[in-house]
């Protein structure tokens, strides 16, 4: 260290070769220093980009339950309790409502593959439900119903008709059993396009509205598309 004009100047002392001290100032030392530790052979054990994120997104995560630990009444004990009371209540809207994915006005077409006589389509649901597929026994018994209307006569044949649409129009001759076609139809649009799962009771319901409306006619002295039996 010396001192010139009164200021005070801080030196950092080196010694060389043959003992002959070489005098640095600390900023360029400080600079001399960060290159050297700079160089990659220091970093190769270092955490990659991806788990630094993670690193930091764990800590950040540790904040967060600690303060929400804080503010809860029983402290972390508290707050698990909470936490398990919201899991639930979600599950029980998730198992109530079903998946949140059908939007009114856009599920698709009754009939998604070429024309199929209603023997056809009974004949599919039926081996479905031998085998316990309850989803896709709805949705054939369901073709098979609104099929068997159309060979009837009772709906005309309309290509991308859709189950909603198929159970308004098969209302107006069938007025007894217009509930039950809506239900049908919503039935249908929860397995086919609304994520929900079907049952053997929800696949038995449809296959007596089919049977009861192969028995039933029509109230009505003309229908769309041709003339009532």
């Amino acid at each position: 260290m010396s001192i010139t004009g009164g200021a005070t100047t801080t030196w950092l002392t080196i010694r060389v070769s043959g003992d002959i001290p070489v005098d640095t100032p600390r900023a360029p030392a400080r600079e001399a220093a960060e290159r050297e530790l700079s160089k990659p052979m220091y970093h190769e054990n270092d955490p990659n980009l991806l788990q630094r994120a993670l690193d930091r997104f764990w800590e950040w995560v540790d904040d967060l339950f600690n303060s929400l630990s804080g503010a809860a009444p029983g402290g972390p004990l508290g707050l698990v309790v909470i936490v398990l009371v919201v899991v639930a209540l979600l599950a029980a809207l998730w198992w109530r409502l079903g998946t949140p994915s059908r939007i009114p006005g856009a599920v698709g077409s009754l009939f998604d593959e070429g024309p199929r006589s209603a023997a056809e389509h009974r004949a599919t649901a039926e081996t479905h439900a031998a085998a316990g597929r309850w989803n896709q026994a709805v949705q054939e018994r369901m073709r098979a119903l609104v099929r068997s209307l159309e060979e009837r006569a009772l709906l005309d044949p309309r290509p991308g008709r859709t189950a909603d649409e198929a159970a308004s129009e098969a209302g107006r001759p069938l007025p007894d059993h217009a509930d039950r076609l809506r239900t049908a139809a919503r039935e249908f649009d929860d397995v086919a396009y609304g994520g929900r799962t079907a049952d053997r009771s929800a696949y038995l319901r449809l296959r007596e509205l089919d049977l009861d409306l192969e028995r039933t006619k029509p109230q009505l002295s003309t229908t769309a598309g041709g003339t009532a039996e």
